[in-house]
């Protein structure tokens, strides 16, 4: 059984593992796509508007993200839904846009940081905030479908149940042992 469960650890792991590094790849595909569009948008057509520059870099970069995510990094766990997908999607990006072009917002009004390479850094490290909070939302909230089509992780649920189900197997054995007399094992007590 703890060969079995360990088995089971181990490539759920994996697949926790493959699917960081996927995100990660297209993480750092729209990170170039998002940045390379905000800062020419700073430096070019939006030169006083730091925060639309940012919000359109960013909504770029989601779009690319969806696709990517959804065609190679959770592939498996696409829902049938899509528009619910997407809509779930959008929302989380909705999220995450907000943070990194608060963080540009933050930065200027608040701090009255007038620099451009510093409204563009805060921007970045709300990037890497929003991108925290976007791997655990795509991974729980949007594809989210289990993996019973894959054999090896056909079963991945079952690691969270199998403490409830070894618990409820307890108590029916002792519910049993408790109809059964003391002196004869196999015979039921008579109420």
């Amino acid at each position: 059984m703890f060969s079995v469960l360990a088995d089971r650890i181990r490539g759920l792991a994996s697949l926790f593992w493959r699917e960081v590094a996927k995100f990660g790849a297209v993480g750092g595909v729209a990170f170039v796509i998002d940045n390379g569009l905000t800062y020419y948008l700073m430096h070019g057509p939006m030169t006083d508007s730091e925060a639309k520059a940012r919000f359109v870099g960013a909504t770029i970069a989601t779009i690319f993200s969806w696709i990517a995510n959804r065609l190679w990094t959770f592939r498996h766990r696409r829902q049938a839904n899509v528009v619910r997908e997407f809509l779930m999607f959008i929302l989380i990006n909705g999220i995450g846009i907000g943070i990194s072009t608060g963080f540009t917002a933050l930065a200027k009004y608040s701090f009255n940081v007038t620099d451009k390479n510093m409204l563009f850094a805060a921007g970045v490290v709300g990037i890497l905030v929003a991108t925290v909070v976007r791997f655990f939302a795509y991974r729980f909230l949007v594809f989210n479908q289990e993996l019973d089509q894959e054999p090896e992780f056909s079963h991945d649920h079952e690691l969270i149940e199998l403490h409830h189900r070894e618990k409820a197997a307890a108590a029916a054995a002792a519910q049993r042992s408790e109809l059964l007399e003391p002196d004869s094992p196999e015979s039921p007590r008579q109420p």
